[in-house]
């Protein structure tokens, strides 16, 4: 992995904590390259960690062993469709973390044969603590495998699913789901605020208690239902609200919710495809 040459088109600020993570976990910054159009940012990536810069998508295809497409969607076809004749002489691993391009769509862009990794990342990768599913075409071998699987393991949780298709759960359940715990602490910040509490101390509180419950979730064997049983004591303020929670219909809201995100995610897979 440490001897491989890893390249970036778009410094955005997903690519930006790829590259943060992949130097802390000890891959030399000298073997990482990144283009963008943005010179102010390419600069600021090279004075941080220490890479390459380049101005040239094409120049970047010819140093890389392993190609991370970084850019925004709606961008991803005019970048794949000038780099294509590159792509085909050097036959890189393509890793795509352009949300809802499907491998059917880069395929056709970049021509058959690229073995290409599409990645689902979510926004705590920002802060190394990301959940990424990965799902590679039939070109990627067991070795590249590894190498995107590292790569996205640098800023936290890498998973592999069987079908492309599971993306699209994917991106309901971790891609859109911090956007659904944020919501949850808005709500319980605002409630605590009318219940009589300090702003800052409403905040801190609830922050402090969706760290300590994804922390015990986390290190315990224990399923999600089980930990909320044991917190909640029968005849308790906990019981009290969790009844609340049920009576209101929480389950179904959820999961009404996130077959919509699911949908969603089809629709504008579906939307990019035609470009």
């Amino acid at each position: 992995m440490k001897t491989k040459k890893i390249g970036f088109i778009g410094g955005g600020n997903m690519a930006s904590s790829l590259i943060s993570g992949l130097v802390a976990s000890g891959h030399p910054a000298r073997q990482i390259w990144v283009a963008d159009i943005d010179t102010e940012k390419l600069q600021a990536l090279a004075d941080k960690s220490g890479i390459n810069i380049s101005h040239s998508n094409e120049q970047l295809v010819e140093v890389s062993d392993v190609l991370v497409l970084a850019v925004k969607p709606q961008a991803l076809r005019a970048v794949a469709l000038n780099i294509a004749s590159l792509l085909q002489r050097k036959q890189p691993l393509v890793v795509s973390i352009a949300a809802g391009i499907t491998q059917k769509s880069l395929a056709r862009w970049l021509g058959d044969g690229v073995a290409v990794v599409r990645c689902m990342p979510n926004t705590p990768a920002l802060v190394l603590t990301g959940a990424t599913a990965l799902h590679g075409n039939a070109h990627v071998t067991g070795e590249q495998r590894d190498l995107a699987e590292n790569i996205m393991r640098a800023v936290g949780l890498a998973l592999w699913v069987e079908q492309e298709s599971d993306l699209d759960a994917v991106t309901a359940i971790s891609g859109s789901g911090p956007a659904y715990f944020f919501l949850l602490m808005e709500v319980m910040e605002k409630s605590a605020l009318d219940l009589g509490l300090d702003q800052q101390i409403a905040r801190l509180l609830v922050q402090q208690t969706a760290l300590g419950a994804a922390k015990i979730a986390l290190e315990s064997s224990e399923s999600p239902e089980q930990l909320r049983n044991r917190v909640t004591s029968p005849g308790g303020t906990t019981q009290r609200a969790i009844e609340t929670f049920l009576e209101g219909g929480f389950y179904n809201l959820v999961a009404k919710a996130l077959y919509a995100a699911r949908e969603r995610s089809i629709e504008m897979s579906k939307e990019l495809e035609q470009n």
